[in-house]
């Protein structure tokens, strides 16, 4: 049997909430790696990570850390992926990038392995990760898409906390506490760390998800707007957005509403295109109360969905419910399925 090739993997932001589901991620996978370079902003320097039961000591990431690095992930915000990804590009590198620095940008892949696998292909060096609301989204979608063609999407959103960092976390716990103790509290994080007004998010719900656009939606629902039509190669494909911060701490849940182009698609053919689609679990049984949560989601790769029902009154339009861990699913995991899928399909050198 010829032996298996390893790898030199990159983890930039290594020591970031999504960096280490990256590294347990490459770990659960036993994902071939030769050599693992573990590297950060110069604040984290220094810091260990554990990966495979041996300490790795987080390096500085600067252009000439990426010497030799066969795959990059990514995960430290834009500012450091638009700056080192092209470097580590120049040096052979290929970057998996979870930041949207390049997601819209023409000549990057946005990909989702279950979706358009393919568009790897086309990479020069950079394969950005989507949104995490649009990942879970896209894999509930294209089975159907394939089946029926979609007209038209309208999805509501209630996201974690965990998609604003482990200190929006943190800053969730502490406030639980202090209403339930009737201490005082000051919010500083959410909705938008950089933006002028903090709100409380314990007991509360916020309909602010990143900065608002000129056109009245937020960064965060144009990123599934357009991230949704450009995976899907579907320019004309209608569709909005309406993203929510909750206070639950890790897994989204979307209400999706979708019109189909071909007629007589029923519950029923739904069900069963789902059942068997990759990457999702059906949990659809409204009888026996099934029906997918975010508590039941976490730390699970897969994209859950139920309560398929038919509009009552568009024949064509139907509604689901999805639920995905946003750091596994909609980070790390479809990160390290990415370079699972460069070295599948022959990709990585």
């Amino acid at each position: 049997m010829a032996e298996r090739k390893a790898f030199h993997v990159a983890v930039v932001g290594a020591t970031g909430a999504v960096g280490q589901q990256m590294l347990k991620t490459l770990e659960d996978r036993n994902f071939p790696i030769s050599k693992l370079t573990v590297l950060s902003s110069a604040r984290s320097a220094g810091k260990a990570v554990l990966f495979n039961g041996q300490e790795h000591i987080v390096q500085e990431a600067t252009p000439d850390s990426f010497e030799g690095v066969d795959i990059a992930l990514f995960s430290a915000g834009g500012n450091v992926s638009k700056e080192l990804a092209p470097e580590a590009v120049k040096r052979g590198a290929i970057c998996v990038d979870n930041t949207s620095a390049f997601r819209m940008d023409e000549n990057t892949p946005l990909v989702v392995p279950e979706v358009n696998e393919g568009d790897l292909h086309l990479h020069n060096g950079i394969i950005a990760n989507p949104n995490c609301s649009t990942i879970q989204m896209v894999v509930a979608l294209q089975p159907i898409f394939e089946k029926y063609g979609l007209k038209k999407v309208i999805v509501s959103t209630y996201q974690a906390v965990s998609g604003s960092g482990a200190q929006a976390v943190e800053e969730l716990y502490e406030q639980t506490k202090a209403i339930i103790n009737e201490e005082s509290y000051e919010p500083k994080i959410l909705p938008v760390k950089s933006d002028k007004k903090h709100y409380q998010i314990a007991f509360n719900a916020i309909p602010q998800i990143d900065k608002f656009e000129a056109n009245g939606y937020t960064f965060e629902e144009m990123k599934m707007i357009n991230e949704t039509k450009k995976i899907m190669h579907l320019p004309e494909l209608k569709v909005a957005a309406t993203c929510v911060r909750l206070p639950v701490a890790t897994g989204h849940s979307e209400s999706v509403y979708f019109e189909v182009e071909q007629d007589g698609a029923t519950v029923a053919d739904i069900k069963a295109l789902l059942k068997d689609a990759p990457g999702v679990v059906l949990q659809d049984d409204p009888d026996n109360q099934i029906y997918p949560m975010p508590a039941d989601c976490v730390g699970k790769n897969d994209v859950f969905v139920g309560r398929i029902r038919q509009d009552l009154d568009e024949v064509k339009g139907f509604h689901m419910w999805v639920v995905s861990d946003n750091l596994l699913k909609g980070a790390a995991w479809n990160s390290v399925q990415i370079a699972e899928s460069l070295i599948k399909i022959g990709l990585v050198k």
